[in-house]
């Protein structure tokens, strides 16, 4: 498979690792649009949360038990978890992930 993030996850490209366990991986983001910008991706390929199912939202909600254990480990004061689901909507990496973002204050829309 030719997924960037597969390939992180597997060990062939290279991470700044916060957090991983037997379902998740977590890591800075190449290029944070925060003080602190950390992407959680679940280590099963699923293109986007377009393809979120009876069979696989057990992992979705283990990234949200992930970034809430994150958020305490690093002290943070409030934080944003977003996910970008096709093409128009921004999504450049077809693995489904979630930003978590801190460390500064954020508007509405996304900012």
């Amino acid at each position: 498979m030719d997924c960037l993030f597969c390939k992180i996850i597997n060990g062939d490209i290279p991470s700044s690792k916060v957090y991983e366990d037997d379902k998740v991986l977590a890591f800075n983001d190449i290029e944070p649009q925060a003080p602190v910008h950390i992407l959680i991706i679940p280590k099963e390929h699923i293109a986007s949360a377009a393809e979120i199912n009876a069979g696989n939202s057990g992992l979705v909600a283990h990234v949200f038990e992930v970034a809430a254990k994150i958020a305490k480990e690093k002290n943070l004061d409030g934080f944003r978890i977003v996910n970008n689901c096709g093409d128009s909507a921004g999504q450049t990496v077809k693995h489904i992930h979630f930003h978590l973002m801190s460390g500064r204050e954020f508007t509405w829309p996304a900012g």
